[in-house]
């Protein structure tokens, strides 16, 4: 039987039987439309997975918590909902719920659960993020490996395994770590119905992006096209169906993410907290506006930095190649331009096969899943942070083990021995791009890159003449070319501590790198002024000693929380009172307070429902994860939000509850938003009288102070 034949007796949406020789027994009568592999794996395949597995946890968790509190603005919610169950379903800052963070709280749910179950501690806080990797790295695997084979499945895990963006954002707070993986598995289900043309299975791609909605609000949306154009396309069963099966999964994606919209929006706002990110406390208005539309256009209302298409501020690097800039490439792109060029290729590959072609169909849905995230990462003015690339990680490794698995069945071919050849040239020559951006490693590392990476590719476009004893060490050349650089980039990750609101992957001093760069984007460096505009009361126009070099405004001469550059950061060491965390040198993180204001605060604490009050989250989060004690954060992340108004918080304190309140906090030069908490500081400075605790400033507030009338 000739190859032809072969491929005609494979059914619709199964891979070439020449290349991928099947055995198989009767299972449950769906083998006929559905590639089951193998009967039996090869030898080597199932230790290869388990110690894939096993090193990337191992990895993960090595020097895990260096990272301490990692970002404390999330640290801190989990902290509240893991003591307060309302807190925990609404997302709340503190256990007294006076404010949301600025998203769903799907991941803090993971998270509280952990800490519930393990205390509070960093490594009970990042270890659902590790676990969370370790699945999207198996779930990368199991993807290529139904359709690809084992080789081709191993290859994806380990890239995917070594990105450094993926390193950083699995082993930290935020909830791209959850968000990533949720997409992955919309990716897996979406493939799985197409192949069996099944209901149950596009339903369960539509519930696994709704919970993405619950992660990060509209950003899991960019994998939508994939999973509808997929289904619609290339499912092997008849339109009508295919029609149905995207309405039910679009039915499944709002039951799974309306639920707990329904419950915020129906609830009334005397209720629960204010929506954190939102002008109206309303999380609508925050999924449309702030983390909506405003990301597209730079118009989020309260944020910080400029945008909207001016000069710096998050506008800058806009364009189709930001992916590949400075201060992004170093982050995900090393292996983006070999994955572009094994999507190309693979498609030219499988241009003869029919509609319903599985190997077809995961390119297909890969390479949307890429194309529409990385042009919208690139073209967005609003904020964009580069560890938002990590969404890109799964497709990429995905490409690059498939389109390279492919070539090499197809090695003795023309087309593939010249695409094995051009995936391997432009990995190893944007390698030694990226790895010229940064003298950490010396010029060694990428001049060997490169001279491994067009020694492969010379050998690929000779392949079908080598003796098969050289193919193996002709594939390790290209695969060592290929995954050197980030595998040093995510070294020097792994033995980094990052903390702060901003992170970026790879060696200290790089751009973007930790600790370099300052702040993205041509934000003003510097750490927080006084609510916005400076806390009143104080010596305005103070400054501090900026961690990367001259000097920044402070509100009242002091560092966040603390003495100019004193304190330690909430997750990690410093050297000389600069945080080595992060990206900003940690100034959008929280501090460690002294033990004279943890005692002070903690003093008959049951008395009060807040503490103390601050205006900012991560000024808030400092104390609260010191005392773990109900902190307020005023105008929620940096100050901008309307809560509490004024009079209600003049309210809470002729109630008597809150205790202190901080001096200090905010940005200032915010985007418009709520001008609230500067009013609160402005009253507190003016009707209570200041003292120094621990190197910081506090106002006691209690109804007994002198002068605390309103």
């Amino acid at each position: 039987m000739d190859t032809a034949t072969l491929r005609t007796a494979s059914g619709p949406g199964t891979p070439d039987l020449a290349t991928h020789p099947t055995t198989t027994t009767p299972r449950t009568g769906r083998l006929a439309r559905t590639f089951r592999g193998p009967a039996e794996d090869p030898a080597w395949a199932r230790p290869a997975l388990v110690a894939l597995l096993v090193v990337t946890a191992a990895a993960y968790l090595w020097n895990l918590t260096a990272s301490g509190w990692a970002n404390s603005f999330y640290s801190a919610a989990v902290q509240a909902g893991s003591v307060s169950w309302k807190a925990f379903l609404f997302g709340s800052s503190d256990a007294a719920s006076s404010i949301t963070v600025d998203k769903p709280p799907a991941s803090l749910w993971v998270m509280a659960l952990s800490v519930r179950l393990l205390g509070l501690s960093s490594f009970a806080m990042l270890l659902p993020q590790v676990l969370m990797g370790v699945g999207t790295v198996w779930v990368t695997h199991a993807t290529v490996r139904r359709r690809f084979g084992h080789g081709a499945a191993l290859l994806a895990g380990v890239a995917l395994a070594l990105t450094p963006v993926a390193v950083l954002m699995f082993r930290f707070n935020n909830p791209d770590a959850l968000l990533t993986l949720l997409m992955a598995l919309a990716i897996w289900a979406t493939l799985r119905a197409v192949e069996a043309g099944s209901y149950r299975w596009i339903a369960l791609a539509g519930v696994f992006t709704g919970l993405g909605f619950l992660t990060k609000s509209l950003q899991v949306l960019l994998v939508v096209p994939a999973v509808a154009i997929v289904w619609l396309v290339c499912a092997d069963t008849p339109v009508r169906r295919r029609l149905v099966g995207g309405l039910l999964s679009a039915a499944a994606f709002l039951v799974s993410a309306g639920w707990w919209v329904a419950v915020v929006e129906l609830t009334p706002a005397s209720m629960r907290p204010y929506i954190g990110g939102s002008q109206t406390n309303s999380f609508l208005e925050l999924t449309f506006g702030y983390n909506g539309l405003g990301r597209l256009d730079g118009s989020e209302v309260g944020r910080v930095g400029g945008g909207g298409g001016g000069a710096g501020g998050f506008s800058d690097g806009v364009g189709i190649f930001r992916m590949f800039g400075s201060a992004v490439g170093g982050q995900i792109s090393w292996l983006l331009p070999a994955a572009l060029v094994l999507l190309v290729a693979g498609l030219a590959l499988r241009g003869r096969a029919p509609r319903t072609d599985g190997r077809r169909a995961a390119y297909l849905a890969m390479g949307l899943w890429l194309a529409v995230t990385a042009l919208v990462f690139s073209l967005m003015q609003g904020i964009f942070h580069e560890y938002y690339t990590v969404a890109l990680a799964p497709a990429i490794a995905a490409l690059v083990g498939m389109g390279a698995g492919e070539a090499w069945e197809r090695r003795h071919d023309a087309l593939g021995a010249l695409t094995l050849a051009a995936g391997t040239a432009a990995a190893s020559v944007w390698g030694f791009v990226l790895l010229s951006r940064t003298t950490s490693y010396g010029g060694w590392l990428r001049f060997t890159v490169l001279a491994l990476g067009l020694a492969a590719t010379l050998l690929f476009l000779v392949v079908g003449r080598l003796h098969r004893r050289g193919l193996a060490p002709v594939a390790a050349l290209a695969v060592v070319a290929g995954l050197a650089g980030p595998a040093a980039y995510s070294a020097s990750t792994l033995a980094t501590g990052h903390s702060g609101s901003i992170v970026t992957a790879g060696p200290a001093g790089s751009r973007g790198g930790p600790g370099g760069g300052g702040m993205p984007g041509g934000m003003p460096q510097g750490g927080p002024g006084g609510g916005q505009g400076g806390m009143p009361g104080q010596a305005p126009g103070g400054t501090t000693t900026n961690p990367n070099g001259g000097t920044a405004p402070f509100g009242n001469g002091t560092a966040q929380g603390g003495t100019a550059q004193g304190g330690t950061t909430q997750g990690g060491t410093t050297q000389g009172g600069t945080s080595r965390g992060g990206g900003m040198g940690g100034l959008l993180d929280a501090t460690t307070p002294d033990s004279a204001v943890v005692e002070a605060l903690t003093a008959d604490a049951s008395s009060y429902t807040w503490v103390a009050a601050a205006v900012g989250s991560q000024n808030a989060a400092g104390l609260q994860l010191a005392t773990e004690l109900p902190v307020m954060a005023v105008g929620g992340f940096n100050g901008s939000d309307p809560s509490p108004t004024l009079a209600q918080f003049q309210q809470y304190v002729a109630d008597g509850r809150i205790h202190w309140f901080l001096a200090g906090g905010g940005f200032g030069g915010q985007q418009g938003g709520s001008s609230a908490s500067s009013e609160i500081a402005t009253w507190v400075s003016q009707h209570f009288t200041a003292q120094t605790i621990g190197g910081q400033t506090f106002y006691d507030l209690t109804p007994t102070t002198t002068g605390s009338g309103q």
